[in-house]
């Protein structure tokens, strides 16, 4: 299949661009650069043997964004594209709704004008707030989220869904991701944050290269094995396998699934900590602060409806995870 795949060169996005060629199908990328940069795309290039095409270009730039289409046969369509941090969306919250909403609108507008008909889309578990049980699954549907990131994610799973019943021929796949983390095994791609990170494995590899002295560790009286929060974190690379598994679902099936992407399995804080301490070989120093308002005990996923309708199991495990970050952390200190 021919796939555009909005937000490409960005942490997920290149992972699954990669994924995507290795799998034997051809990637168009629009990115507008705000949270990456032009070099993932030769990064990509040495993986995989294959440079993609690309555009710089924003999804609110809806003439550009057509050019794209025009220019181009689509078969389907992964979207990244969104502004993703939880802190920022509740400071700036019309940028975060006009990006994530507004520029989602043009994309999908012009997928029915160019009758590209399938879609993954980067969905997130923070739609799921904190109104359930643990393990999260599929049917509990959406519930009250707690900043406008989460919010602009439950507007688009309300938005595609609405959509695929006005044009029965539609298919989407919601991909609700848990924690990813890691990196490519290569270490030539991987995540790296704006500013000081919001995400757990970020901010220690931020601690191991020097950047920052400590881990802040928000609370250690949670009812968990060791009092810290306990997440479902998944390798970037088995969430990106998950990318094309669900894109080749959606050009076999008609209709709208919601689909939990993680490992079923949580890691406290100071597991992770001590699996980056194994990878790195030595101490990381933390502290123990207040628990943050609204932050949760255990939040982990209920992954058999993706084991049953895309076959997939994520494969690696925390040690893993932690093993690859640290690698592309050293690769990064080295450039």
């Amino acid at each position: 299949m021919k796939i555009l795949v909005t937000g490409g060169t960005g942490y997920i996005g290149s992972h699954t661009c990669v994924e995507l060629i290795e799998a034997g199908h051809e990637v168009v990328i629009v990115d507008n650069l705000y949270n990456s940069s032009k070099g993932v795309l030769q990064k990509i290039e040495t993986i995989s043997g294959v440079l993609p095409k690309f555009y710089e270009t924003d999804i609110l730039d809806k003439e550009g964004l057509e050019k794209v289409f025009a220019e181009n046969k689509f078969d389907a369509v992964i979207h990244f594209a969104g502004y993703k941090a939880v802190g920022e969306s509740v400071a700036i919250p019309l940028t975060y709704y006009e990006n994530n909403i507004a520029g989602s609108i043009n994309l999908y507008q012009l997928m029915k004008k160019y009758e590209v008909r399938n879609l993954v889309f980067s969905s997130s578990a923070t739609v799921y707030g904190d109104d359930f049980e643990v393990p999260f699954k599929e049917e509990y549907g959406l519930g009250t989220t707690t900043n406008p990131y989460g919010t602009t994610k439950k507007m688009n799973e309300m938005i595609i869904t609405d959509m695929d019943k006005a044009e029965p021929e539609n298919s989407s796949v919601l991909l609700r991701y848990f924690n990813p983390i890691g990196a490519h095994s290569s270490g030539l791609i991987g995540e790296i944050p704006n500013g000081i990170p919001n995400n757990l494995v970020p901010y220690i590899a931020q601690v191991v290269s020097g950047q920052r002295d400590y881990l802040r560790v928000w609370g250690n009286d949670y009812d968990t094995v060791d009092g810290t929060g306990v997440r479902d974190y998944i390798h970037v690379v088995d969430l990106a396998k998950a990318h094309v598994k669900a894109i080749e679902y959606a050009a076999a099936h008609k209709g709208t699934e919601v689909i939990n992407i993680g490992t079923g399995k949580g890691y406290s804080v100071l597991e992770v900590l001590h699996a980056y301490e194994k990878a790195c070989g030595h101490s990381i120093p933390y502290k123990i602060m207040e628990r943050r308002p609204g932050d949760i005990a255990v939040c982990y996923a209920d992954t058999k409806k993706a084991e049953k309708l895309l076959g997939f199991k994520a494969q690696y495990d925390i040690e893993q995870m932690c093993k690859d970050s640290y690698n592309f952390t050293k690769k990064l200190e080295i450039e």
